[in-house]
């Protein structure tokens, strides 16, 4: 059960400084052992350094944004919203930086090629981005490139559990997003997608995730004898032929859409880490250097069918569209 927010105010937020602070006091210590623990490993799979490295980082900036937001607490800007995505932002941008020195890590975006109408039509209107669900840095990602590229103040649902991170906790909760408990089940995310999507300005955009989880092929299993069970013969067969998604769930994003009928649409297809789904996924299996590749298709909104049942094949076309290009890039890959 989820602590009450006085006591993760209380609590949990100064004792991530606390142990920010041990960690850098201690830091010669940790990399001396990690050093020596990692002698007798080939140089590929001596990840120990690094990971103390992102993990020093990691903490010291997650310090600094709960440090920053006490600070806009105390002198009243805690409404400040603009003030909130910046540090958002700064705070993305310092992980990602991190990221690409100790890991490596490469990201190649594959945007499609907008006309000078359709480049500036796109920075007007509010957006719904639909994206794959794989791998624990995919949320990071999206969000960077929307704040940096686009410029545009994400909104997204999650589960209530998030907030044990104490920087998440603060900053996101002064924000236009939602945490949703499991209890509140399906139809509380939906109603939060309501809720979030209606009040979208052009400057804004909502964020979901329509597999509903990350892809293993126990999920996808399961998701399609869900859909054979519910009488979707349709949408099973078709869901059969994707090798490298979960089929999507539907109604999120047709209540996005209905919701707020003049965004346009932003599909997302990622791949490169999709095996790293737990923390002993990432220790086992991280490259030496990581690469990852996307690719975005833009929907105007009013290419954006209106039926219902026309709207959950177009969002399945989409998604076989997703699945083929990460088979491609795989093929690629290995070939």
């Amino acid at each position: 059960m989820l602590p009450p927010r006085i006591l993760r105010r209380l609590v949990l937020a100064p004792l991530v400084i606390v142990v920010t602070v041990f960690m850098l006091v201690t830091l010669p210590f940790w990399l001396v052992v990690t050093a020596a623990a990692s002698l007798r490993l080939p140089p590929p799979q001596r990840r120990g350094l690094r990971f103390v490295w992102f993990g020093v980082a990691w903490l010291t900036l997650e310090s600094a944004v709960l440090i920053a937001c006490s600070w806009l607490w105390v002198a009243g800007g805690a409404r400040r919203q603009e003030r909130h995505y910046a540090l958002i932002r700064w705070f993305l941008a310092k992980v990602y930086a991190a990221a690409v020195r100790i890991f490596r890590l490469t990201l190649d975006i594959q945007e499609p090629e907008l006309t000078h109408d359709e480049q500036a039509a796109r920075l007007t209107r509010p957006i719904i981005v639909l994206s794959r669900h794989a791998g624990p840095g995919d949320s990071f990602l999206l969000i960077f490139h929307l704040l940096e590229l686009y410029r545009r103040r994400p909104r997204i649902v999650m589960k209530a559990a998030l907030q044990y991170d104490p920087s998440l906790d603060v900053v996101i909760n002064r924000l236009p997003n939602a945490f949703v408990p499991r209890k509140a089940g399906h139809k509380g995310v939906i109603e939060e997608i309501r809720r979030l999507s209606a009040t979208m300005s052009d400057e804004d955009a909502l964020v979901i995730f329509p597999e509903g989880g990350n892809f293993t092929p126990r999920r996808r299993r399961l998701a399609i004898r869900r859909l054979e069970e519910k009488g979707l013969a349709e949408e099973a067969e078709r869901a059969r032929g994707m090798d490298h998604l979960l089929p999507p769930h539907p109604n999120g994003a047709i209540t996005a859409i209905e919701a707020c009928p003049s965004a346009d649409v932003i599909f997302v297809a990622h791949t490169g880490l999709d095996d790293l789904i737990t923390i002993g996924d990432v220790w086992r299996k991280l490259p030496f250097s990581a690469r990852i590749t996307a690719k975005w298709w833009r929907v105007p909104a009013a290419e954006v069918p209106r039926e219902r049942e026309d709207r959950i094949r177009w969002l399945y076309d989409h998604w076989e569209r997703i699945d083929a290009w990460i088979a491609a890039q795989r093929m690629a890959k290995t070939g």
